[in-house]
């Protein structure tokens, strides 16, 4: 049996053990088969080596934060409305946030019911192609710019106040040497 069949069968059977009632009518315990991975494939043409690591079998720091994009929306989507694949397009533009109708991560329980219907401003939403559900976008509330400044900033402050630092400690050591230097030829 090939790899392939064999992942598809593991799949399947995972998809059977989920889909029964063993873990149904629990208060306090969901489970549920997030399968944004399920049809995903890197694609062959053109190869982008960006998704693995330096040994070619790894993945790398992009693969995974394309990962973590598509399982946190796939905890966003109602149970039978997932997204099944992810399209590794290294765009942060496509990470959902939840609603304010449905401010929870989705379970069997709480994807039966309909949502309910409010008003929404047309600026503020976006359409997710693969489910058809209206998704609000994320508020953008500081421009992307202001961490990086931040950031240099903080950088640069910390290199000067370890400067500073370092040099009174160099001038308290060279002082202290000077002393003892002094003593030694005076002999006390």
């Amino acid at each position: 049996m090939t790899m392939n069949k064999r992942t598809l069968v593991f799949q399947t059977e995972i998809e059977y053990l989920i889909s029964g009632d063993r873990y149904s009518g629990k208060e306090d315990f969901a489970v549920v088969l997030q399968p944004f991975f399920h049809y995903s494939f890197i694609p062959q043409t053109g190869v982008d080596t960006s998704f693995f690591s330096v040994d070619c079998f790894h993945l790398s720091e992009r693969a995974h934060a394309e990962m973590a994009i598509a399982l946190w929306n796939n905890m966003l989507e109602p149970v039978g409305r997932k997204q099944a694949y992810n399209n590794f397009t290294h765009d942060r533009a496509k990470i959902h946030c939840p609603s304010e109708a449905s401010p929870f991560i989705f379970t069997k329980a709480n994807s039966q019911a309909a949502p309910p219907k409010t008003t929404v401003d047309p600026g503020s939403i976006t359409t997710s192609t693969v489910s058809g559900t209206i998704l609000p976008k994320c508020s953008t509330p500081i421009a992307v710019w202001v961490p990086v400044v931040v950031g240099f900033v903080s950088l640069l402050a910390g290199i000067i106040i370890c400067w500073l630092i370092m040099s009174a400690v160099q001038r308290k050591k060279s002082k202290k040497s000077a002393k003892a230097a002094r003593n030694k030829e005076t002999g006390f």
